[in-house]
């Protein structure tokens, strides 16, 4: 059992996730660290990295939760932020420095609704240079510090929705982003504005959601989640003979009642996680555990 923020009596590691509101000014490492201290363990991880000028939804997995991250990186994330038309910049956000300026007052209204919907579905982004992505071995932001630009393969992303309001500034748009993990928010405006003819910048950027993920609080305010929220996405198994699952067993399928591709999430008679499982990928008709948090 755990207090209300979550940290356990007597001694006892939390286990669980939690979703914070990350402040802008700060890395998600810091809010990872600023955790740590709050719930008294170091086994805290996280994911779906936020820039540091960005806010909003960050989930941090504690104690055996951090095992359960990976089920949760390929959920969907929604976003809101400014996109600013007439200036590029060199991070491709407000932090960064004006590198091109660009007369955008005769585009219309219409032209901007039509040229979101284009870069609606899936499409093909360049990763930036300030992105965390690795390239021969050295992220691209530790290239850009330096200097560098190098070649970055394209990705293959999916924009579900691509919702863009005027302000009373004629040249800043409110947009509101659902899309698939590893989209780049800066990216899809800067392609929004060469779109137009010219180019643009975001600023304010926050995200609001990680699938199903809405309600954050500051970390400060930390709340622990069960180990269950995490995978509350996945087909969901209930067992009486747990013996087999908190041993990690290799298991027929059939003794696991299921349906689709899993993975499956195993829960006990009291709605306990016992473990995540999934398709044996070398013995057709087994599965094995991807996970087990019951030991």
């Amino acid at each position: 059992m755990t207090s209300p923020n979550g940290i356990a009596p007597n001694g006892i590691a939390p286990n669980g996730i939690a979703i914070v509101d990350k402040p802008a000014g700060c890395t998600s490492h810091d809010v990872v660290a600023q955790a740590r201290k709050a719930l008294g363990t170091r086994k805290i991880g996280h994911s779906g990295t936020l820039d540091p000028d960005a806010t909003g939804v960050l989930i941090l997995g504690v104690g055996k939760g951090t095992r359960l991250l990976r089920f949760l990186g390929d959920l969907p994330k929604t976003y809101t932020t400014e996109i600013v038309f007439g200036a590029e910049t060199s991070t491709l956000d407000a932090a960064g420095e004006v590198t091109a300026t660009h007369d955008m007052s005769a585009v219309t209204e219409a032209q901007v609704l039509e040229a979101a919907a284009a870069l609606t579905g899936e499409i093909t982004q360049i990763p930036p240079m300030v992105s965390a992505v690795k390239v021969q071995g050295r992220r691209l932001h530790e290239l850009a510090r330096e200097g560098k630009e190098v070649e970055r393969p394209p990705r293959t992303v999916t924009i579900h929705h691509f919702d863009l309001t005027p302000t009373a500034e004629p040249h800043i748009w409110h947009a509101e982003v659902q899309c698939s993990s590893g989209t780049y928010i800066r990216t899809l405006a800067a392609d929004l504005g060469i779109a137009l003819g010219g180019g643009a910048h975001i600023q304010n950027l926050r995200r609001t959601a990680i699938g199903d993920f809405t309600q954050a609080h500051p970390v400060d305010d930390i709340q622990l989640l069960p180990l269950t929220a995490a995978v509350a996405h996945l087909e969901t198994i209930n067992v009486s003979n747990i013996t087999d699952i908190i041993h990690g067993k290799v298991l027929p399928r059939q003794q696991l009642s299921h349906t689709g591709d899993g993975p499956w999430a195993v829960i006990d008679s009291a709605g306990d996680l016992l473990a995540v499982y999934k398709p044996h990928p070398e013995k057709d008709g087994l599965v094995k555990p991807a996970v087990v948090v019951a030991n």
